[in-house]
Parts: C-alpha cells; structure tokens; sequence
C-alpha cells in the first residue's frame, strides 16, 4: 500500500497501483516523503475526492492497536509499543535535584509554589494519554479519517478479585481493622521472614516490608506485592541478577492497566473527538467473525471492520527523543574469591545499612579478590549526532545504530561485525518519536 498527499500535504485515497507511482516518481510528478510507510506527496494539482475512513484505537497501557478501515478494504493497522519505565525516571530526576538543593548554603522554601490545575494527572498518565493522542495525529496525517472509535473500559478492581462483592463489602477490604498498610503485612506473614532459607537467628528480628516486583520495575503498594523480610536478608546484593529476590513473582496481578484506562477513558474520546465503545462489544463481532484475538484485530473490529480485505500491520516502537543525563557511574569490577566470578563493589559491599553497627551484617569486603576495573565517571561532552534506533546506511545496507564508542567517532550497527566510523556512514531516518519498525523487529505481539 501506498499513501498519497496532495500538494498541500492533506491524505488522499492509498494506492496499490505500484507502477504508476514508479513512473510517477521518475516523471517528477510526485516525491517520496516517507519511506515507512511508503508515501509519496503529489507535486501537480489534483482533486480531492476521499471516501470515508474509520479508525479503530484499541486503547492500551503498554500497547495500543489501531486500524484504518473504508467500505471494501482495510487502509493501515498496527501496534504500537508506548514507551516504559516513565516513574523509574521522574523519580530520578527528582533524586538527583533533591540532591543538588541540599548542597545549596541557603534553600528557597519551596513548599507552597506548586498549583495543580483542574483535571491534573500523573506525569506518567499524563504521557500515556498524549502518546495515544500523537498516535492518532499520526494516522491523520496519511489516511483522510474522518471517524475515530475508541475502546473504553470501566473496571471494578475489587469485583476482578473477587466476584461476589456488593453492599458494605466494598468498604471492608483485605486491610480492614489494621491501622497502616505495614501492619497489616506484618500480620498476614505471622511477624517472620519470608525467607525460607533465612540465617538470621535473633530472637527479636528487625522487620522490613519488600516489594516483591522491584525487579521489574513494579513499585505499587498492593498488598499481593509486598512481604515481610528481616533485615539480614533485605540487603542490596539480593536484589542483584543472583539474588533470591530477583525473580520472585506477586502473589497477585497488577491492575495498572485497568486502572489507567478507568483514568482517562472519557478524556481520550473528549481529546480525539471521537465515538466510545466497549470490550464486550468488541469481543462479540470479534468471535461472530471468526476473527482471532490481537491488539490488531480488536481495532479493525472497533473500526467497523467485518468481513473486509486485510493488509499487513506495522509494529511502531516509541522511543525516548532526548536522553538528558551527562554523567553516568560505572562501579568497579573484582573477583569473587568464593566462587572466581566478576562481582561488582556493590555485591561485595561491607554489610551496613544504617549507623547502627549491631545491624549490620556479614562484612562481604573480605572476599574481594583481583580487581578487574576501577570505578569510573563518564560524562558525555557533546550529545552525538547518532543515537540508538537511528537507520544509516552503509555498504549498500540500512542498519540500526545501538550505539556509538571512542566518544561518537565510531557506530556500533545492529546485524554488523564490523564498528564502522562515523564518516563511513549515511543517516537515513532519524529514530525518535514513534518508529516504523521492520524486518525481524516487525512482529506483531501474540494474542493475549
């Protein structure tokens, strides 16, 4: 399929008429504007004579489908994956300035300057909502779409747990009569470690409460991902990839995003200017037709899509457009003398935690062995010109940039032995924003 723009850069009907768009381009009738997807913009005037488009948006928290669908055929799909790890860095920068204001001689109150306006959300919402908006601004701008369907959802977190809620039951959870959320732990676990293989033998044991999820990334205070550990085995080097608690799974599902779609279902229609429709909804047409569950598929449902020819769907990547951090610390590197394996400093750390020396534990230092490397700051001078999922060319073929080493002299390229200079290559796309993705990187996500 090929998309069309007319001289003023407004969509037309796609083509699949692949050889006149050749001559098209040859006799200087039309540019290519785009190379994935192919679009090429009109350079002669033309009617605008459009028929009417649908898109479906199946609206997600870590992938969003979508579907442009007209009366025979349907027009683009896809998914896209939005970009992760947003609270991971917002709490960052906030360690980090905190860190800075403390090393000021006189600090400005700043503890009364803040307004949130009406309708605030979380910087992180607040992302996933505008990236679902960018999404569709995207489509808009190659296809005539002149309907926009969203899937919206509200949940009953509680009714998910459990079914036969109703009445006072909503108000007496899992934590009631407990006065804190840490209590309430404590209590469900018996006051013990949840270590089976704990060595701490102290009678009185110092108590802790562990995120299960803090592995992958999961910080929510559910009580299904919190347990109770004592302080001997809460330490920083289980929390490592060889670690007891690097792998450990919740007792219970995150409803993030449930939770997300409850948020901001009426202000995505509100946004995008469009019609709303549910799940059930599209489940029903979906099994009607045979049709096998996907992100991909529930958009073509959503958009009005039966029984219509289908085209190939893309995969869009989002990626981060400017990565601020110019200092990065890269511990040292020493030989474990228990094992002969390279360990880092903080691996092997001296086992205190907080200045009470009675609660420290084991003096991990001892064993230590042959350093490996030292210790390291790294601060980028400049921000290099090429940047990880940049498409350049060389040697006839496109590839993509993971990176670059010897302060941006050289490009480490993706599928490639050789680390070409910088010189050696040619940009073909930069790779920021949402990124058309292909090859192996093309693959749709299995049904869920």
């Amino acid at each position: 399929m090929v998309y069309v723009l007319n001289p003023n850069g407004e969509p037309l009907m796609p083509t699949k008429r692949f050889g006149k768009v050749r001559r098209m381009l040859k006799n200087k009738q039309a540019k290519v504007v785009r190379r994935r997807p192919f679009t090429i913009q009109l350079t002669y005037e033309t009617t605008n004579y459009v028929q009417p488009v649908a898109l479906g948006v199946d609206a997600g928290y870590q992938t969003v489908g979508f579907s442009a669908v007209s009366e025979k055929e349907e027009l683009l799909s896809g998914e896209c994956r939005l970009l992760t790890g947003m609270s991971e860095r917002l709490k960052e920068r906030a360690m980090y300035r905190r860190q800075r204001r403390s090393r000021l001689r006189y600090r400005a109150p700043r503890f009364d300057n803040r307004r949130r306006t009406q309708g605030w959300l979380a910087p992180s919402i607040q992302h996933k909502l505008d990236s679902h908006v960018r999404l569709v601004e995207l489509v808009k701008k190659l296809l005539p779409v002149q309907k926009v369907i969203v899937e919206v959802a509200s949940f009953d977190i509680q009714a998910i747990q459990n079914p036969e809620i109703a009445g006072t039951l909503y108000q007496e959870g899992e934590q009631l009569d407990f006065w804190n959320l840490r209590e309430y732990i404590l209590h469900r676990d018996h006051h013990q470690c949840q270590n089976p293989n704990c060595k701490n033998k102290a009678v009185n044991p110092i108590l802790q409460v562990h995120h299960v999820g803090y592995w992958k990334g999961d910080r929510s205070d559910r009580p299904g991902n919190l347990v109770t550990l004592c302080e001997m085995c809460h330490i920083p080097a289980n929390h490592q990839l060889n670690g007891f608690l690097y792998g450990w799974e919740p007792k219970t599902q995150s409803f993030r995003p449930e939770t997300f779609m409850s948020i901001v279902r009426w202000r995505l229609t509100q946004l995008l200017g469009g019609a709303a429709t549910y799940g059930y909804v599209t489940k029903h047409v979906r099994i009607q037709h045979g049709i096998e569950k996907s992100h991909t598929n529930d958009a073509f449902v959503i958009a009005g899509g039966t029984t219509q020819s289908r085209t190939a769907p893309f995969v869009l990547q989002q990626v981060r457009r400017n990565n601020r951090s110019l200092e990065k610390f890269y511990g040292a590197k020493h030989v474990d003398i228990r094992t002969g394996a390279k360990a880092s400093g903080q691996d092997l750390f001296c086992g205190r935690r907080t200045r009470n020396r009675e609660m420290a534990g084991e003096n991990l230092r001892q064993y230590r062995g042959l350093k490996l490397c030292k210790g390291r700051r790294s601060i980028r001078r400049m921000r290099y010109p090429l940047q990880p999922m940049d498409t350049v060319r060389f040697d006839g073929k496109d590839y993509l940039v993971s990176g670059t080493n010897n302060k941006g002299k050289t490009v480490v390229l993706k599928g490639c032995v050789r680390v070409p200079s910088v010189k050696k290559v040619r940009v073909v796309k930069y790779g920021k924003g949402f990124c058309w993705l292909a090859g192996e990187d093309r693959r749709v996500s299995s049904p869920i």
